[in-house]
């Protein structure tokens, strides 16, 4: 038995400014740190040009950049792991997280 994809990947999306702010929106999963999550989500979702209007956005609103996963991670300390993440590591310490 063959389980169905639910969703078509998504090629060329395009993320204008009000497309980025959706990514502000959202309740987290039951254990997660509300601003861990969007800025995960946000993450893992765009390209790095999108994710640095993002996180302007994200720290315009208050939000935490150190939140923390429920490992005890912040984002810049998990990304840490991911090999092409440089890029999105620097924005995140330009923004000031740590």
């Amino acid at each position: 038995m063959s389980l169905k994809k639910d969703k078509q990947k998504v090629l060329g999306e395009v993320f204008d400014d009000a497309r980025i702010a959706e990514f502000l929106t959202g309740e987290a999963p039951a254990g997660f740190n509300r601003d861990f999550y969007l800025l995960e989500r946000a993450y893992r979702g765009m390209k790095a040009e999108n994710f640095a209007t993002f996180v302007g956005l994200f720290k315009e609103q208050g939000l935490d950049l150190d939140s923390q996963s429920p490992e005890g991670q912040t984002l810049l300390a998990r990304i840490g792991e991911h090999g092409q993440s440089a890029e999105y590591a620097e924005i995140l310490r330009a923004a000031g997280a740590r």
